[in-house]
């Protein structure tokens, strides 16, 4: 089976996300900027950052809108959609990047992550957990032995 791909984008968040609800459903826009550099002699020279449009659409847009904040690094996957516009009375072409996943940079970011407790996943190792009325026997369920390793390899027997 192919491994299924999309496009991403990294950059920073240039304006305040706006959250609004087009026929109902929820829609986030933000304006992001991509930071370019160009290799010279001896390094790198920053270049001017470039501003494009991000979209995204439903729970995901909302969850956005509650996460990102201008100037907050991310990096999005989704594709580039093109439409047509008018702008000072002229049609153009326009392009915006369609997001339909979204998050901070962790190269660029530091924050805390807070996970739910799992309740019912066990790393391999782990004991079940047991659930008695107090006072009542319980029984801890057993988990194999390890697998014995491997025998080591033999001497080249065949003579010449």
């Amino acid at each position: 089976m192919a491994i299924k791909t999309m496009q991403s984008i990294n950059g920073f968040i240039a304006s305040d996300p706006q959250l609004t609800f087009p026929n109902g459903r929820s829609r986030l826009y933000v304006r992001i900027g991509i930071n370019h550099a160009e290799r010279i002699e001896g390094g790198y020279r920053d270049l001017e950052p470039t501003f494009h449009d991000l979209v995204m659409f439903g729970k995901s847009a909302e969850r956005a809108h509650e996460m990102l904040r201008r100037g907050d690094n991310f990096i999005a996957q989704g594709s580039v959609q093109t439409y047509d516009s008018v702008v000072d009375g002229e049609e153009q072409e326009t392009e915006q990047f369609v997001a339909k996943r979204i998050g901070h940079d962790i190269n660029l970011t530091t924050y805390t992550v807070q996970r739910k407790r799992a309740t019912t996943q066990q790393t391999p190792g782990q004991q079940a957990p047991t659930t008695a009325a107090p006072g009542a026997a319980t029984q801890q369920r057993q988990l194999p032995p390890p697998a014995p390793p491997p025998p080591p390899p033999q001497p080249d027997t065949m003579s010449r």
